[in-house]
């Protein structure tokens, strides 16, 4: 096997920005088959004036429709109108006669009793995650690839993918005996580089990222006069996805009010609003996004694209920094707005889907019915048919753990909170009574001064007032009480901490986002040891591309400047959280 050479690109740091409220497993090395690439490739991309924005910029109640299309202004002349009109018929009738169905099921809709009756709407399931790959990317890909002539199939097709999108071109290949190579970061997780070698593809580990991994595929692609297959941006790809859309149409009986879908650069929703829209339009098409990877809301929110500074992975198959060109086009013309859901629903979907289905998806195949739950709560919406599309069930086995963790803080039926009381004799008795009926599931108390404890705990919750009540009477008897239930970082780290306060001088905190290979640690201890004492370290893997890490740094405050340029220079994205209240209140 060829020597490891993992890719280097220079990427601009990540630190996070203010926030701005608006109401409107280790990976082991491949083996046989696998090849990593001896090569050193520079980005092609050219500057772009596109505006870079944190996805807090964009935030919204969970459930509620955001993000709205402006379509006010209409095409300056006939011309225009003309080209719009034939581009959407060209999307339609492609979609009408597309091949998917060589490697393609038509995905059942299935009905969702359970969760129709507790929602009091009728939720139907288009089970994408049934496809032969688990997910609905195989269609696109094929429909692209079919479409080649033969000399250019015969030069082989490459594709740069984290997972989904890899075993469909994969699979397309396999059925079109064509040769494929798939550029894979080298966090990928096993599971998924060996699903796509399995279907018979080249597999490539190179670069820490999707980006990195992009470019070399495009490079490669020039070099070897490979077919570059994107994930999303091309139309032939959108139509594959679209006809998700024709199924859902012909297979849905009686009116229905909106289509819940995924968005993460856009293709399926493109593909499935150019089919929809065109044949029912009262159909409402609403795009799903976690809140910590809103690209596509943002831009459409500011009317054009714009590029993310950062984004969140827990939902690694939507994680995309930009949406795509085509896709954009699409969304802006054709959907209908955004709903954001947080990383705690999406888990709380997972364990809907379980329990009605006995199906696990992963949280970028639940994101969507995550949405569609969270719309209809926001709405009150009664007796409508809605459709949410499960797109996928590649799961990483190792992200069970959390997603058990945070599905009932997800469906409102756990909640984390704090209490500072007394140190003194019978005072823990006391706090258990004030608990009363409430079950506590998690407790955690260390010792600390002579003065005030301060106690970590969750209880299972049913309803707001239960809670309100169980606080209120903590209050009464002067324990103070903070619910953390809304807190990432108590959730992630600081819940796993308890008993370790301290007050530290110079202390910087701050969260890293570690790629999931072989000598990351190391590269991040060669930027900061030994100039600067590491006070505290907490990793806790989540099955995810990225590592969520919490670090203590002791850097007095004049060489600031110089942490973050290293930290710059390390790569890895990073946000510091000194000033997070619930650190204060849990280690301070």
């Amino acid at each position: 096997m060829e020597a490891h050479a993992l890719l280097r690109l220079s990427s601009p740091p990540l630190v996070s920005l203010k926030t701005t409220s608006l109401r409107n497993n280790h990976h082991h090395t491949p083996r046989h088959r696998t090849t990593v690439c001896n090569c050193t490739l520079t980005s092609s991309s050219t500057p772009t004036t596109r505006p870079t924005l944190s996805p807090q910029s964009l935030q919204y109640p969970s459930g509620f429709l955001g993000a709205v299309p402006d379509r006010t202004s209409s095409p300056s002349d006939d011309s225009d109108l003309n080209a719009t009109v034939v581009n959407a018929m060209t999307y339609l009738t492609n979609m009408l006669s597309s091949k998917v169905y060589d490697v393609a099921i038509e995905s059942p809709l299935h009905f969702a009793p359970r969760l129709s009756e507790r929602l009091g709407v009728n939720i139907w399931l288009k089970r994408e995650d049934l496809q032969p790959v688990f997910s609905f990317k195989l269609r696109g890909a094929y429909n692209m690839m079919q479409k080649l002539p033969k000399e250019q199939l015969e030069k082989g097709v490459i594709c740069s993918s984290a997972g989904n999108h890899a075993q469909g071109v994969a699979l397309a290949a396999k059925k079109l005996n064509c040769n494929a190579v798939i550029a894979m970061p080298v966090t990928t997780p096993e599971i998924k580089w060996k699903s796509v070698e399995r279907l018979g593809a080249t597999v490539v580990l190179i670069g820490d990222s999707y980006d990195e991994a992009q470019a070399y595929a495009k490079k490669r692609a020039q070099v070897d006069g490979r077919t570059f297959i994107p994930a999303f941006d091309h139309p032939d790809v959108i139509m594959g996805q679209g006809t998700v859309g024709m199924e859902i149409v012909r297979q849905m009986q009686g009116p229905l009010h909106a289509i819940f879908v995924p968005v993460g650069g856009g293709g399926l929703i493109a593909g499935i609003a150019a089919y929809v829209k065109r044949v029912s339009p009262e159909v409402k098409i609403i795009g799903v996004e976690p809140s910590e990877a809103n690209a596509m809301a943002l831009s459409l929110h500011h009317g054009q694209r714009v590029i993310l500074d950062q984004v969140g992975r827990f939902a690694d198959g939507v994680a995309v920094k930009e949406v795509g060109e085509e896709t954009f086009r699409l969304c802006k013309e054709l959907v209908d707005g955004v709903v954001l859901v947080s990383r705690d629903s999406i888990c709380a979907s997972i364990k809907d889907m379980f329990e009605e289905k006995r199906s696990i998806l992963e949280p970028s195949g639940a994101l969507a019915l995550a949405g569609a739950e969270a719309y209809c709560k926001y709405y009150g919406l009664k007796g409508e048919n809605v459709v949410a599309i499960t797109s996928g069930a590649n799961m990483n086995f190792d992200k069970l753990r959390v997603v058990t963790e945070l599905a009932n803080v997800g469906r409102k039926q756990e909640a984390v909170l704090a209490t500072i009381m007394p140190e003194e004799p019978g005072n823990f008795k006391q706090f258990c009574q004030l608990v009363g009926q409430m079950n506590i599931t998690e407790f955690k108390y260390r010792f600390s001064s002579n003065e005030k404890a301060v106690v970590l705990y969750s209880v299972g919750v049913h309803t707001v007032s239960e809670l309100k009540a169980m606080k209120e009477r903590m209050e009464s008897c002067q324990l103070k009480t903070f619910n953390l239930t809304e807190s990432d970082l108590v959730k992630d780290h600081l819940r796993y901490l308890m008993g370790g306060r301290s007050n530290i001088q110079n202390e910087v905190l701050c969260r890293f986002i570690f790629p999931e290979r072989p000598g990351a640690l190391m590269k991040f201890l060669d930027s900061f040891s030994p100039q600067w004492n590491i006070s505290l370290f907490h990793y806790r893997g989540q099955g995810e591309t990225g590592a969520n890490v919490l670090v203590g740094i002791q850097v007095p405050r004049v060489e600031m400047d110089e942490f973050h340029g290293r930290a710059n220079r390390l790569g890895y994205e990073y946000t510091l959280v000194n000033n997070d209240e619930f650190y204060h209140l849990l280690m301070r």
